[in-house]
Order: structure tokens, then C-alpha cells, then sequence
């Protein structure tokens, strides 16, 4: 069934009942899976790692870090572009580095820039500051780095991973704001997981060369993936909605799902072998800053749009280089349902209480998975109808099928 939806050019959604009664497993963290598979590779012994995403982003970094051919395609995978870009240039690996086109688009120029720095000959193949990139050799000259905090931590973990292998390891300072901050953490302490020790001052991180020590990792469920099922837990009529794999003390930034949705009527409560989701009241009012959780807003301003909520949500910048202009995607798919969304200079959304009405035309993905996984909640109000139903192979392939056992019907 999953298959024919993932193969089919929509997907119409749509709940009869209105009420949810349902465990999900969910899938495993996508951004855990990458790091340690990084790490991984950069261990002289191999690890054990059990639980890997399936994700089609997971999938992807596996097959490339097992090939030797000098063109490696990442497709639409930005996380696996970045880390490869640190990754085949520590191993000094002659490396061409493509994807997808809009893969061509994202830019990696800071990336780069800080590899070059250090003693990297990294070339542009077409348009300066984005892939395809061709890295050719690596002569370390220097272990001082500064970087900008605000455009993506992917950079920064990138450089951070590949910091223990450099002769005279790395001093990273981070300069201005810092986005994502929880991913940067994460980061580090999964080095720390596999024998790597850092020290981190002010601004400023410090690696001294060092050895990865191979180690035993189960990767946690998604904490982005839950994120679709507080929305649904939230729009239902009612609900109560196990989830499987979270754990309260996680690594991911994305657990920020919790204390965001209390406000938008979902009590948590953590159990042994999960998280169990309950309907409660909703604020009339919403505000929050997504610097440090860019991929729950999506959902949120769905979510918030749905209930008529008052909603102010700012820290948005990195939304602008993700697989598609969220910010404009999301304000232009919620048109569709009658709710104008006010993009304040491209770093946050407005958005005042409307009625929300049935669609008036196909919500577009823009092959974006979280543009399909936020939208797809909606089908407990109306039917709706979703571009590219195959877009959430990306981070949660099951999610048809899991909508499907929540009593969702999805043809």
C-alpha cells in the first residue's frame, strides 16, 4: 500500500473520525545516524551501531562513504554534503562532491572557505561558493578557525567531527549568534561517546588531536518525526498517541517539541519505552524563537494557523537555504486554506487568528519531506490533496503507512 502512495503523483488525506488511538515506532534520528556513521569511519576500529535511520539521507551517507569513486552524489542530502566536504578532505580523498539541482543551490561556501584555511585545495567545478565541489589535496598549515554561528551548524559540526584526525588538532571559534545550538552539542557529545574530549570557552571550542575509540551506539528515535504527531495529537478531537524510541534525556534539539506544544494543547508524558501524547487546552497566543529548532517551525505554523492562534515565531533565517524557501512555501501552501501568513524579513513569521477554510487547490511540496509532513496533519479537517507523495523518503519513509494506522485514509 505504502509503495503504490509513494509511486502515485498526490496523496489524498483524510480522517473519518476524527479521533486517534495509536502506537507509532518511530524512525531513528536521521541527524544522529550521519554523525555516528562519520565518526565511524573515522575510528580505526569499527563500531557497533544498531538502529540506523532508514531515511533516504542515512541511506545515502552509507553508500558513499563504502564507494570509491572519485564522484560522490549525495542527491538531495545537505547534512551528507556538508560532513563528506570535512570528511574527504581530512582523509585528504581526491573527492568530486555533486547532488541534486537544488542541492547545487545550497551554499557551502563558509564550509570551504574554513577547509582552505586550514591547508585544503578545494575547487569550484561550476558557480563559486556551491556544488559541485572538487576537494584535490590537504596539507594542514593551521589549527585556528573562526566561523560565522548563525548560517548552518552543519558547517560547524563538520568541522568539529573531523578536528581529533588534524596533526595539531582545532580551535574553533564561533563568531555572532549561534543557530541550532542543541546540533553542535549533540555533535560533541557524541564525539565524547566514542573517546573524543573537548573543551569549550566563551566562544570558542578546543579539540586537541586525539583518537576516536570504537564503541557501542543505538541511535534514538526521530524527535523531528514526532513533531507531525503532537500536530495531529493537536488538531484531532481526541487523542492519545504513543510514541515509541524517545527518550527524555535526548540528544536532539528537536525535543524543544515538548514545552513548544504544551501551549498548543499536548501534555507529554514520558514512559519507559517512549512518550505518550494527550489533548489539553490551547493558548489563544504563540511565541516563540525557532533559532535553535529550524525544523519544527513548519509544523508549528500549520498547526497554529489550524487552532486560530496568535502566532509570532522568529529565529527563521536558516529556513531561507533549506531544500526549498520555507518560509515562502509554507505562507504560499497556507494561502490555499485561506490564511495569510506575514513573512517580516525573511526571519520570522506572523501570523493572526483566521478561519481556517478547505483548500481551494494541491498543497506543493517544492520536494520538500517536512513541506508534505506538516501539511498532511490538516486531513482531520478537510481532504487534502498532496504533492509528490514520495518527498518524505527523505526522513520518514514510513509515514504513510504510519498515518494509515492512526486510521488516516491515504489514496
Amino acid at each position: 500500500m505504502t509503495s503504490h502512495i509513494l509511486h502515485a503523483p498526490s496523496a489524498k488525506v483524510f480522517h473519518p473520525s476524527k479521533n486517534i488511538f495509536t502506537s507509532i515506532l518511530l524512525p531513528s534520528s536521521k541527524s544522529e545516524s550521519n554523525r555516528v556513521l562519520i565518526i565511524n569511519a573515522l575510528c580505526e576500529q569499527p563500531c557497533s551501531l544498531s538502529n540506523l535511520s532508514e531515511a533516504r539521507d542515512t541511506q545515502t551517507m552509507l553508500r558513499l562513504l563504502a564507494s570509491d569513486d572519485l564522484t560522490l552524489d549525495v542527491l538531495d542530502a545537505g547534512t551528507t554534503m556538508r560532513f563528506l566536504t570535512a570528511y574527504c578532505t581530512a582523509k585528504n580523498r581526491e573527492t568530486v562532491l555533486t547532488g541534486s539541482a537544488r542541492m547545487c543551490e545550497r551554499p557551502i561556501q563558509l564550509l570551504v572557505e574554513a577547509l582552505r584555511d586550514l591547508g585544503a585545495t578545494i575547487d569550484y567545478v561550476r558557480q563559486e561558493g556551491f556544488p559541485p565541489i572538487h576537494i584535490r589535496d590537504f596539507k594542514p598549515v593551521k589549527n585556528k578557525l573562526a566561523i560565522r554561528g548563525d548560517v548552518s551548524s552543519q558547517y560547524i559540526s563538520a568541522l568539529l567531527m573531523i578536528a581529533p584526525m588534524l596533526p595539531l588538532g582545532l580551535e574553533l571559534e564561533l563568531l555572532g549568534k549561534i543557530a541550532s545550538m542543541p546540533y553542535i552539542q549533540m555533535t560533541l557529545q557524541l564525539m565524547e561517546n566514542f573517546g573524543v574530549t573537548h573543551a569549550w570557552n566563551n566562544n570558542t571550542i578546543h579539540i586537541s588531536p586525539q583518537k576516536y575509540h570504537a564503541a557501542t551506539y543505538a541511535v534514538e528515535s526521530d524527535w523531528s518525526a514526532s513533531s507531525y504527531w503532537y500536530a495531529i495529537a493537536s488538531l484531532a478531537h481526541q487523542a492519545e498517541i504513543k510514541l515509541l524510541g524517545l527518550k527524555k534525556d535526548s540528544l536532539q534539539g528537536d525535543a524543544e517539541i515538548v514545552p513548544i506544544m504544551e501551549k498548543l494543547g499536548v501534555s507529554t508524558v514520558f514512559e519507559a519505552d517512549g512518550v505518550l501524547l494527550r489533548k489539553t487546552k490551547t493558548e489563544k497566543s504563540f511565541e516563540w524563537d525557532f533559532t535553535h529548532c529550524p525544523d519544527l517551525a513548519q509544523t508549528i505554523a500549520v498547526v497554529g494557523a489550524a487552532k486560530g492562534v496568535a502566532m509570532k515565531m522568529t529565529g527563521l533565517e536558516s529556513l531561507k537555504i533549506k531544500e526549498t524557501d520555507r518560509i515562502v512555501a509554507v505562507r504560499d501552501e497556507l494561502a490555499k486554506f485561506g490564511i495569510q501568513a506575514i513573512d517580516i524579513n525573511d526571519a520570522a513569521l506572523h501570523i493572526a487568528p483566521q478561519e481556517l477554510k478547505a483548500p481551494n487547490a494541491m498543497i506543493k511540496t517544492y520536494k520538500d519531506h517536512r513541506m508534505a509532513m506538516a501539511f498532511a496533519p490538516l486531513g482531520l479537517h478537510f481532504e487534502v490533496e498532496i504533492a509528490q507523495p514520495e518527498v518524505v523518503e527523505k526522513s520518514y519513509p514510513r509515514f504513510w503507512e504510519d498515518l494509515q494506522k492512526g486510521d488516516f485514509q491515504v489514496k
